[in-house]
């Protein structure tokens, strides 16, 4: 079914009428009708999704029944394959297959990224489709460096993002990136201290 809004991925006809009921709707509509979520990645959001070391993944069987996964993996394991398709490797877990099945039969996804560090999260809806037989296709995702082998890849065509505010976020940093924080501390009270040696009789 074609949408009028890409915000129709999310506000479907029982949101819309919770927001009728509540009072949002018409500021919703006005913002489909100038500023309605983009489609394409964009080079922030590029940029913000290469920086990501994990994200939620969210399916749902054919009777709607919902799911989510979490996937990690060092910067860049998210990849931007061009301006409408995200992919990833996957790899051996525990055997559940739960996301894979529910692709299977419904291939609409979210995807839910959060920068602790920087108080920033963003939404990705779409639909996926897992990548069996493409081995040039996971080579292209592999992680370099990495330690296991990819068995697959799954590929999201993305219909819509957004921008949640910051609100709530809790502010954490990566244990690496606190080490290299430490690090710049450290080399500048060294830096300091042998230019105050100079000055000292």
């Amino acid at each position: 079914m074609a949408r009028d809004s890409s915000m129709d991925v999310a506000f479907t006809p029982a949101v819309k009428a919770v927001q009728n009921a509540k009072g949002s709707r018409e500021i919703y509509a006005r913002m489909a009708a100038s500023q309605p979520w983009p489609t394409r990645v964009t080079p922030d959001l590029a940029g913000f999704i290469r920086r990501q070391t994990s994200f939620f993944l969210g399916t749902a069987s054919a009777d709607g029944q919902p799911y989510i996964q979490h996937r990690g993996g060092p910067a860049g394991f998210l990849k931007v394959l061009n301006p409408t398709q995200l992919g990833f490797a996957d790899f051996a877990g525990n055997k559940q297959y739960i996301t894979l099945g529910n692709l299977s039969e419904n291939p609409r996804v979210i995807l839910f990224l959060i920068d602790y560090e920087n108080a920033r999260r963003v939404k990705i809806w779409g639909k996926a489709r897992v990548a069996e037989d493409d081995p040039a296709l996971v080579e292209r995702l592999h992680i370099a460096g990495g330690r296991r082998r990819a068995e697959r890849a799954i590929i999201l065509d993305v219909e819509a993002w957004d921008v949640n505010c910051p609100q709530h976020i809790p502010r954490r940093i990566d244990a690496d990136r606190v080490a290299e924080l430490l690090e710049e501390r450290d080399a500048r009270i060294a830096a300091l201290e042998a230019e105050l040696a100079r000055y000292r009789p």
